[in-house]
């Protein structure tokens, strides 16, 4: 009797647990397609019917996981957050030195703006829509908290340092994007260097008079 119970027990958790995978594989698979639709057409053309159908779900799955487009716009905004979170989190694990962060910086805004260059135009698109709609702010300000928090772990840079440095990422990104031809890891190194370390960069003293 008791090992029948265990039994029934593990059985029904493991149906549990697998049905939970399958909704998060799911609406990861309707986030994901949310900004693929963005990057391709624009913000206008998200809608149930063309996220569905780039997702490969029924549309009625939209519905079920996101309370309308606003919210799955919000949920793709904070998901490209989360990813640029780890990909910065995997830079620094690499990084034993601090001159070699603006290369190492650079070699992630190449690999942005050329093998993830889709996803960065869908996650810029949100990310200025936020201007437009408030709905979406909250996640767009998430994005700067997270990124300023991932920064020497938060510590040992002031604010001004660090807006500066976010607001050139951005900008070397933005402006990447429109390029004929992307920019190289050479190019944009010596940018990065000035950003993040100018006075060595300039080849002045760090506390000038």
């Amino acid at each position: 009797m008791t090992s029948g119970t265990a039994l029934t027990s593990g059985s029904g958790a493991e149906v549990t647990d697998g049905r939970r995978l399958k909704g998060e594989r799911r609406r990861r698979a309707i986030v994901d397609a949310a900004l693929r639709v963005v990057a391709r057409e624009g913000v206008g053309a998200v809608s149930h019917r063309n996220v569905a159908r780039e997702a490969g779900v029924p549309p009625a799955s939209i519905a079920y996981y996101f309370d309308g487009i606003d919210d799955l716009l919000v949920a793709s905004l904070l998901d490209g957050c989360e990813a640029l979170v780890e990909q910065i989190t995997a830079v620094r694990e690499e990084v034993t030195d601090n001159t070699q962060w603006p290369r190492a910086i650079a070699e992630l805004l190449v690999r942005m703006i050329t093998e993830q260059r889709e996803r960065t135009i869908g996650e810029y698109e949100l990310y200025l829509l936020a201007a437009r709609r408030p709905a979406l702010r909250p996640a767009a300000r998430r994005w700067l908290d997270l990124i300023r928090g991932n920064i020497n772990d938060g510590d040992d840079g002031g604010d001004p340092v660090i807006s500066a440095f976010i607001a050139g990422m951005d900008g070397l990104l933005i402006q990447a994007l429109i390029a004929d031809e992307p920019p190289s890891v050479d190019d944009l190194e010596p940018v990065l260097r000035f950003l993040m370390h100018p006075y060595d960069y300039l080849g002045v003293p760090s506390s000038p008079a």
